[in-house]
């Protein structure tokens, strides 16, 4: 089975922050974490895809640009998107159905938004998806605390189905490129 690690929004001005936003919560462990699901996603011959929005830092600059803590491998796919959703407006959709992909790993930024709903959309496309646990980040609302977010997104997204299609949450520990989906299949 084709497999895709989709790194959506690590953009420098977004996980650091900026005059207006605070930097995403746990930030190093975010980081540290995308590092380690790419060097597992390259041992498992999944593609890697970074989504850029171009909403951060304007579309341009430093602040645009995938973090510069992030090991990008040599090996890689971009695409920008305008809007809240990853295959909104792109090619992201046609590139992984003409690669054969079947199942996504989904990790970045902000949980609340673009991780939500790129696990929500991948399931509509016919997409098993696998969102890392530890692995998005977002900032406090004005109602809950970054880390309410993310365990509440990690709790309504774990087991989120469209039919044949769902969502599990998983440590980046694990064995992520091994998916479980197949165990909860009738």
């Amino acid at each position: 089975m084709k497999q895709a690690l989709l790194i959506i929004d690590a953009q420098q001005e977004l996980i650091e922050g900026n005059q207006e936003e605070k930097s995403v919560f746990k930030k190093e462990q975010l980081i540290a974490n995308i590092n380690l699901v790419i060097e597992k996603a390259l041992a498992s011959q999944a593609l890697v895809i970074f989504v850029r929005d171009t909403d951060v830092a304007e579309g341009e600059g430093e602040g645009f640009q995938i973090h510069g803590d992030i090991k990008i491998p040599s090996s890689y796919e971009i695409f920008d998107k305008a809007a809240t959703n990853s295959f909104y407006g792109t090619d992201l959709k046609r590139f992984l159905e003409v690669n054969e992909v079947k199942h996504v790993v989904i990790m970045g930024c902000k949980t609340e938004h673009c991780i939500d709903t790129a696990v929500r959309t991948a399931t509509v496309n016919y997409l098993d998806v696998t969102l890392v646990e530890d692995g998005h980040s977002t900032t406090d609302s004005p109602v809950l605390a970054a880390e309410q977010i993310i365990n509440h997104h990690n709790k309504v997204l774990h087991g989120h189905y469209n039919v044949d299609h769902f969502s599990m949450v998983r440590a980046a520990e694990e064995d992520l490129f091994q998916p479980t989906h197949d165990m909860y299949r009738e």
